[in-house]
């Protein structure tokens, strides 16, 4: 009987967020493909170092410590790769060294993967590669680019991970309102649809996953009082009253949650951020990710009206043999 990932968590991330891999792109960005090959070969029992989102792949897959005896893993993380099979093998030797558990990898010599992201039954895919994340994103698959900045550094075993609401947990439609008409009919518009849950986003999803776990926490909770919660999560927006109401009522009405929710109003979000400590940040505007990459890891969902005119990569097909 094939493997079924349809009741778990599959995060599908590329080898450039999950692992540092800044001289092996000076090398193939200078010397060429064949040169890097050479170079990973050379180096193929030195692990490569922890990348951005190192940290939230490991604790994520922590949980899976939550499955009861029998159960299938909660998490499933899979590796999408541009490089050849045989430049994979350090990869998945590093993944290994690092103590991951990931088992299933797809590694495509200089081309996306993204394309086999449905195969997977997936909510999330992560790369470095902004090219990679807009094509898929124009797919409308849920992709986040990891932005080049310091991973979170702390030694506990918790997962926080805060999303931004509009353009990424729900569609842009009142953003476009927003765009088009400014501040004061944005928010005559969400008041007006108040009993209207906004479409669901990219990573609304990946929400309903997480939450899955946490559901699982509360249990193991109930029967043990010591037991202490690992997962939280964070709604920081740039809404703010009358305009928070929908954004809680479209959760409610997707059955999802979170943990705790800043309506901020236009106050910088990376001052909350680096109180908060996110593992990973989601949010689609550039514009705030600016300040808010200086101090948490963030990732930029390139969907929606704010990122219109982004150039959009076109797909690489794959022939078909003889």
């Amino acid at each position: 009987m094939a493997y079924d990932l349809s009741n778990q968590l599959v995060i599908e991330i590329a080898s450039s967020a999950l692992f540092d891999l800044t001289d092996s792109d000076a090398v193939f960005q200078t010397r060429g493909e064949e040169a890097n090959r050479a170079y990973q070969e050379e180096r193929i029992a030195e692990p490569l170092l922890p990348g951005i989102a190192f940290p939230f792949i490991k604790r994520l897959l922590s949980l899976n410590d939550l499955a009861a005896e029998g159960e299938v893993p909660f998490v499933e993380v899979i590796v999408l790769s541009k490089n050849d099979p045989d430049t994979g093998l350090r990869v998945m030797r590093s993944v290994a060294h690092h103590d991951l558990a990931i088992t299933r990898a797809v590694f495509m010599q200089g081309r996306s993967p993204h394309m086999f992201m449905p195969a997977f039954k997936m909510v999330l895919f992560l790369s470095a590669d902004k090219n990679d994340v807009r094509s898929a994103v124009a797919l409308g698959h849920p992709a986040g680019q990891v932005l080049d900045t310091s991973s979170a550094t702390d030694d506990s075993d918790d997962l926080r991970i805060a999303f931004d609401f509009d353009g990424v947990l729900s569609d842009d439609s009142s953003e476009k309102v927003m765009q088009a008409s400014g501040l004061a009919a944005f928010h005559d518009h969400e008041v007006e649809h108040l009993q209207d849950p906004m479409s669901k986003g990219l990573m609304r999803d990946l929400l309903a996953g997480i939450n899955r776990i946490q559901r699982r926490e509360e249990e193991v909770k109930r029967d043990d009082p010591s037991y202490r919660l690992r997962v939280h999560v964070a709604l920081v927006t740039a809404r703010n009253a009358p305009s928070h109401e929908r954004a809680i009522r479209s959760l409610k009405g997707w059955g999802v949650t979170v943990n705790d929710a800043f309506f901020l109003g236009g106050i910088e979000k990376a001052d909350v951020l680096e109180i908060l400590k996110p593992h990973l940040f989601f949010d689609d505007q550039a514009g705030h990710l600016k300040a808010a990459s200086r101090v948490v890891p963030s990732v930029h969902v390139p969907f929606g009206v704010t990122n219109e005119g982004l150039p959009v990569p076109a797909p690489v097909l794959i022939e078909e043999s003889e």
